[in-house]
Parts: C-alpha cells; sequence; structure tokens
C-alpha cells in the first residue's frame, strides 16, 4: 500500500482536499478520531524542510504534554509523510484540532513528492511562534505507530526514533493511552 502511486490522490475532486500530514496524524487511528473522512493515499516527501517539536507561543501542550511536531524551511532536509485525502466537511474539525483559531498554527499550502517523483500539493500546517521543547514519549510514540504504520522510508524511521524526549512520566487522555496500546498490538 505505502509504495503505490497516489492514483487516489489524482481523483480528488471539489468535494475533497489533500492534507499532508507529518505528526501525529500519521496515525491512522489519530486522524480518524476527528476527521472521520480521511483516506490514505500515499507516502510523500517534503524538500527542503526540516521536522521540529516546540511549544506554540511557549505554551505545553495540555494534551500531549510536550513540544508538538511543525516544520521550518531547511535547504537539503527533508521531511516524509502521508497524504491524505479529506473530505471538506472536515476542513473546519482539522483546522481545529490543529488550533488554528487559537494561533498555534497556520495552515500552508506545500508541494510534496510521491515515491514515483509525482509533484503533489496539499494543505498542511506550520506553528509559526513556537519554543522549540521535546515530545513526550507517548507523542514520539505515536508518531512511529503511524510512520511504522504507513509505511515511511526506514532511514527516516530510524530518525523518528532517535527523536529526543522530554521526561513526562505521567499518562495522557485514556483515549491516546488506548491508541498507542491498540497500535503497537497492530504493528507487532
Amino acid at each position: 500500500m505505502a509504495n503505490s502511486d497516489c492514483g487516489v490522490c489524482g481523483e480528488h475532486e471539489e468535494a475533497s482536499f489533500l492534507y499532508f500530514a507529518y505528526g501525529s496524524n500519521l496515525l491512522t487511528e489519530r486522524i480518524h478520531l476527528q476527521n472521520p473522512s480521511a483516506t490514505f493515499c500515499c507516502v510523500a516527501r517534503l524538500q527542503d524542510f526540516k521536522l521540529d517539536f516546540g511549544n506554540p507561543q511557549g505554551k505545553q501542550s495540555p494534551t500531549w504534554h510536550g513540544g508538538i511536531a511543525t516544520i521550518f524551511q531547511s535547504p537539503g532536509d527533508e521531511v516524509w509523510g502521508v497524504i491524505w485525502k479529506v473530505n471538506k466537511s472536515n476542513l473546519s474539525s482539522l483546522d481545529k484540532q490543529e488550533g488554528v483559531s487559537s494561533g498555534m498554527y497556520v495552515p500552508i499550502e506545500v508541494k510534496v513528492y510521491t515515491q514515483e517523483k509525482k509533484e503533489i500539493t496539499c494543505r498542511s500546517y506550520q506553528m509559526k511562534n513556537y519554543v522549540s521543547a521535546p515530545p513526550s514519549p507517548q507523542y514520539k510514540m505515536v508518531i512511529c505507530l503511524g510512520a511504522k504504520e504507513n509505511g515511511l522510508p526506514l532511514e527516516y524511521q530510524k530518525k523518528l526514533k532517535a527523536i529526543e524526549l522530554n521526561d513526562f512520566k505521567g499518562k495522557l487522555s485514556e483515549e491516546i493511552e488506548d491508541m498507542i496500546k491498540r497500535g503497537k498490538q497492530k504493528l507487532s
């Protein structure tokens, strides 16, 4: 599935948009929590960007208890992720999940490349005003599970596994803890 060309993406119509996910929304169960119409298209690469983690406006995420993923321009670097085809009826819930109204993230348009080198324009999100901070173990786990589930390149998965963590030892919401447990079971 992960290596197939983005055939589904090419067929997107007026009622849908393409979304490039690089953080917790790599995991199917996570994106489906608030965006049930999301359909996997393919794995893609965002060229000349780098993955980072931080706290928007310096405030730690009450959901994830640590830095959350963002991207910034960085010539020569790349970020791998998943293109989801999402029904436009879910646009406001995706924006809400990404904290657009509170200024956590801004929607941006990015050009990504499939593994077959096909260029596709997608919506994505970027934190503009943040303080770098390492993610919690659980947040990193959700990203790594999503990367594995969708077959991101193994070299990139190794980079994700090497991300430094904060020292958060508590529990996240039951919903997220259960999602991590199911993800680990599914992929083991």
